[in-house]
């Protein structure tokens, strides 16, 4: 069986790249550390470590080792943290992750503040964790239910999903242009003209499928800029710097610095979606489970899919 402290000694070892300050970290001498890395490896029959008189670096089978450890360890800590609440007789905690969708939208914030008027004493931790990340969290059991933008594979074996909101995605653009005075807009006004990408850093093909999905739509955009995020885009379309599609839920942040205006011929749309481990360990991963799906199409949180 594996030694969780062994785990924990080597997680510091590898971040440190050094045998000396993991052991200053760890508050212990740098020989019994080096033996207890050692025996992990021969236990395992696995070398994790490339030694060299100036440092020590992973092998590439120690970098795989250490992502599935630190998950270990993750799931190791929340369940001593479990059983430590439910030991003082309290509910547990509850780990959700979620995508900034989920707040900005309003989704989270309403089921907390439902879970907070049901079960005022429990404990909640939020992870903002990209959608894979969050897969991952699900299977090893570190999270109890993922708020995402992308739903599993219906051949999953392991996770649930389903969705939450459709949150329509509208033009932007500076007040002073011309456009602006227009209530109804064509593909053909759009072409050519300057534009501010909004998208995803962590997915390499979100800016090609923002330019796929205006061509389809009958326009060709001429990107100057690319926003991380979509307040950063209305930044820089106040500042006249280019147009913008920015979902319904963000435009109540707008100034009279921009405009807004509904494209009925563009489809485009960030969808949320609730996923959750097919085994419920506890029935309140059930209860907020049940008060996230209650609120779809709620008010200001969009439409269902």
């Amino acid at each position: 069986m594996l030694d969780l402290r062994q785990l924990r000694y080597f997680v510091a070892v590898a971040e440190a790249e050094h045998v000396g300050r993991a052991a200053e970290r760890l508050h212990i001498s740098q020989s019994p550390l080096s033996r207890q890395i050692a025996q992990l490896e021969k236990n395992l029959g696995l070398t994790l470590f490339e030694r060299s008189q100036q440092r020590i670096r992973l092998t590439s089978d120690g970098r795989v080792f250490l992502t599935e450890a630190r998950a270990l360890l993750r799931h190791a800590d929340r369940l001593e943290n479990l059983g430590r609440r439910l030991g003082r007789g309290e509910e547990g905690g509850l780990c959700i992750g979620y995508v900034a969708d989920a707040m900005h939208t309003g989704v989270l914030p309403s089921a907390l503040r439902t879970l907070r008027e049901h079960r005022p004493g429990i404990h909640v931790a939020l992870y903002d964790q990209e959608s894979a990340a969050q897969f991952e969290g699900l299977r090893q059991r570190s999270l109890d239910i993922a708020l995402v933008r992308t739903p599993p594979g219906d051949d999953d074996p392991d996770l649930d999903a389903a969705p939450l909101l459709r949150d329509p995605l509208l033009l932007v653009l500076p007040a002073e242009h011309p456009l602006a005075r227009q209530e109804e807009l064509t593909p053909a006004a759009l072409d050519g003209l300057p534009w501010i990408a909004v998208g995803d850093a962590q997915d390499p093909a979100w800016r090609d499928t923002f330019v796929a999905s205006c061509v389809a739509s009958g326009f060709t955009p001429d990107i100057r800029l690319d926003a991380a995020d979509p307040l950063t885009a209305l930044g820089l379309v106040a500042s006249g710097l280019g147009l913008a599609l920015i979902q319904r839920s963000m435009v109540r942040a707008t100034s009279d610095a921009v405009a807004v205006r509904e494209l009925p011929w563009y489809e485009g749309s960030i969808q949320l979606w609730a996923a959750w481990h097919r085994v419920d360990l506890r029935p309140v991963v059930a209860e907020f489970r049940s008060t996230v799906l209650a609120d779809r199409g709620a008010p200001g949180t969009g439409t269902t899919t």
